[in-house]
């Protein structure tokens, strides 16, 4: 029942801030000294895909086979690039209304947990001055298994002492969406419903929502 929602976990990036044009930027600058281009819709495919399995999917579109110790080398280029990028952000990278419903969250007693696949995490939330708001960050130094696996979420759920039938989990990529229905949370998506429609429903951002129109979703699903 939707009075018996004790947390929300959030993905971070599409969700809480948005780096992925920070990635954007540094992958297609790895492609491009590797001599082919990386477009957007390409770094649209790598959404909740680790940094290796990101690196391997474009090595795959350039037509390059590398060894382990030289992939290695490339994804730790490419994450010394982007973190480049994230040292410039500032409390103004926070997508809009995310503090707004963070602080309602904390108001009505609901526990903040962070579910990220990036190893980032902690420094992008203090460079946008979020550090403590969240009680849980379980990022990318934290869990092994890539979504769809629940992993993370069930980590994050674990660590803030909710089961995943008390949780929200709100994720802008499909395979985010996926873990959280395998992990058994609630799935809200962030962004297009052509994309998250398997979600058990969807809000296009954070601007004017507020925490009662969550639970009052998430009454009608469990009364149906």
């Amino acid at each position: 029942m939707a009075n018996s929602i004790e947390a929300c976990i959030f993905d971070l990036d599409g969700v809480i801030v948005d780096t992925a044009k920070f990635h954007f930027l540094a992958w297609r600058r790895l492609a491009n000294e590797l001599g082919f281009d990386f477009t957007e819709a390409q770094n649209e495919k790598l959404k909740g895909v680790s940094r290796i399995q990101s690196l391997e999917l474009i090595l795959q579109w350039g037509g390059i086979s590398l060894d382990e110790p030289a992939k290695m080398a490339l994804a730790e280029q490419k994450n010394d690039w982007y973190r480049d990028y994230i040292l410039q952000m500032e409390p103004g990278d926070v997508l809009e209304g995310v503090e707004g419903f963070l602080a309602e969250l904390k108001r009505n007693g609901i526990k903040i947990g962070l579910g990220s696949a990036s190893k980032n995490a902690e420094t992008i939330l203090q460079r946008v001055g979020l550090t403590e708001v969240f009680e849980v960050v379980v990022d990318g130094n934290r869990h092994t298994k890539s979504k769809p696996d629940p992993e993370v979420f069930l980590t994050a759920a674990a660590a803030l002492g909710v089961a995943p039938e008390h949780a929200i989990v709100f994720e802008d990529a499909e395979k985010g969406v996926d873990a959280a229905l395998n992990g058994g949370f609630y799935a809200v998506g962030v962004g297009s419903p052509e994309v998250l429609g398997h979600a058990h429903f969807v809000i296009p951002g954070f601007a004017g929502v507020h925490l009662e129109t969550i639970l009052d979703r998430i009454y009608l699903i469990t009364s149906e």
